[in-house]
This record gives C-alpha cells, sequence and structure tokens, in this order.
C-alpha cells in the first residue's frame, strides 16, 4: 500500500511540475511566434503594443507654437481682463462680462484637455478616452452655453462675485 502511495505521489509531482512550466511562460511568448518579435538587450519588442513608437502627428500650424502661443496669451490677458471687470460694473459693460466668462471657460477647457491628452492616451485607453475627450467637450459647450444664459438673463459673472464676496 505505501508504495501504491509512493507512486502516486511521484504522478502527482510530475504531473503539477509539468502544468506548472507550461503555465509559467510568459503569455505574450505562447501567442507569439519568433518573426512577430524583434530581440534587444533587455527584452523582445513585439510590434503592435504600447513598445511601438508614437506617430508623428502631419505638421498643422494651428497645433505647435501657435497652439501654445495662444494658451500663453489666453492665460497672460486673463489678469487684466479681471482687473477690468471688476473694475467696472458688470451690469455697464456686458460686453467685458461675457468675455471674461468665455475666456475662464476656454482656459479651463485647455487645461482639462492637456490632462485628458496626457493621461488618457487613445493607445492605452482606446474606449475611456475617446468617451472623456467628447465628454469635455460636449460640458465645455454647456458650460458656454449656461454662462451665455446667465449673463444675459441673470445679473452676470461679475456682479455675482461681488455679491458673492460681499455676503
Amino acid at each position: 500500500m505505501s508504495s501504491t502511495l509512493v507512486a502516486r505521489a511521484a504522478f502527482n509531482r510530475n504531473v503539477a511540475t509539468a502544468l506548472a512550466r507550461r503555465s509559467l511562460r510568459p503569455l505574450a511568448l505562447q501567442a507569439r511566434g519568433a518573426a512577430d518579435s524583434a530581440y534587444v538587450p533587455g527584452g523582445p519588442i513585439y510590434r503592435g503594443t504600447v513598445n511601438d513608437p508614437t506617430p508623428f502627428p502631419p505638421p498643422s500650424k494651428t497645433h505647435g507654437s501657435y497652439h501654445w502661443a495662444f494658451e500663453r496669451l489666453l492665460s497672460a490677458g486673463l489678469v487684466p481682463l479681471t482687473v477690468a471687470a471688476f473694475a467696472t460694473s458688470g451690469t455697464s459693460y456686458p460686453i467685458l462680462d461675457g468675455l471674461l466668462g468665455v475666456s475662464l471657460v476656454m482656459h479651463s477647457h485647455i487645461g482639462f484637455d492637456s490632462v485628458v491628452v496626457d493621461y488618457l492616451h487613445p493607445r492605452k485607453f482606446p474606449v475611456l478616452g475617446p468617451i472623456v475627450k467628447w465628454a469635455l467637450r460636449a460640458t465645455t459647450v454647456g458650460v458656454l452655453v449656461g454662462v451665455y444664459q446667465f449673463n444675459t438673463n441673470d445679473i452676470g459673472l461679475t456682479e455675482l462675485i461681488v455679491k458673492a464676496w460681499h455676503a
């Protein structure tokens, strides 16, 4: 009876070792052949994964230095625009109040868009990235409509802040 137990234990150990060897192989090596990868010191690089370089976008005048200059101009322009809006009354100069509201919303949109572009890249998040990008665009349009409605049908942005400041 003890020889049967020893034989079973040896058989189970051999089966477990074979299964462990097979299951511990990296899944990428099981699924792909040698033609799909190139050996480099540090490990293979597989095509079609996060190891691929990011493709360069086509050159466009609306991006790059012009885009950066617009962001900086908008950010720097918010300071005198805010001072001018609070130095004058929002009801006396509704254009200035509307310009401040639109500039604040666009400044916020550019900042949140940078976060989405940096942290929710479409290669890493192919579903969530575009959803968040379109949600941000829809939210920005909704806020712009709300700012317009608030400035035309109510007291305006600067008057609201002045009343909240003195409350």
